[in-house]
């Protein structure tokens, strides 16, 4: 069993979200988790149809994570240090692989692992 991966993310916050108005863009979450939801979603397509290479420019324009001014990219990781979602779905994904979208106490995500 690996001790650590790496892993980049893209992460939609909504109202409902822990911290919501601690956002990279220093905006104020006003969306329903129903939008984030449809946002993330929709993103995920745009990458599943385009390529994977798009991931780091999408996660600089999107994402609200503080991690989006590196391209969404989170470094190593090992268990016990992220939300459980996000630690299972990053712990079960290969290397190259993007996850279904990941709901935890902080909004949506589409994680990419990368090593």
């Amino acid at each position: 069993m690996e001790s650590k991966v790496k892993c980049s993310h893209i992460l939609q916050k909504h109202l409902e979200s822990r911290n919501p108005n601690d956002s990279y863009r220093n905006k104020k979450i006003t969306r329903s988790p129903q939008e984030a939801l449809n946002n993330i979603s929709e993103i995920r397509r745009n990458l599943l149809e385009n390529g994977l290479s798009n991931f780091g420019k999408l996660a600089k324009q999107f994402s609200e994570c503080r991690s989006a001014g590196n391209d969404g990219d989170l470094g190593y990781f090992g268990r016990n240090e992220m939300q459980k979602p996000f630690e299972e779905a990053s712990f079960s994904l290969k290397i190259g692989e993007i996850s279904d979208v990941v709901s935890t106490d902080s909004g949506f995500h589409i994680i990419l692992r990368t090593a």
